[in-house]
């Protein structure tokens, strides 16, 4: 891949590949050059604080898309029986 002073990206991928991506980017209400810059900052700023283990990722959710609410935790107790 070339690189140079300008601000395009350029790659050569196959067609198939090509037409999957983008026909799954537009079905998700997005498109290549939105999908490629939240990659590539999600990228950087890995890169410059990585995460730590354990701990959950925010991800942008669609508003149509409800989220689920983790379950409180159940706890057992035993009484003592005389």
């Amino acid at each position: 891949m070339a690189h140079g002073p300008s601000g395009r990206l350029v790659a050569d991928v196959a067609p198939a590949l090509k037409r999957e991506l983008h026909a799954a980017l537009a079905a998700d209400g997005t498109n290549f050059k939105e999908w490629l810059l939240a990659r590539v900052s999600e990228y950087l700023d890995e890169r410059r604080q990585p995460r730590l283990p354990g701990i959950a990722v925010s991800i942008a959710v669609p508003s149509n898309i409800p989220l689920a609410a983790e379950e409180p935790a159940t706890y057992k107790t035993h009484s003592k029986q005389p």
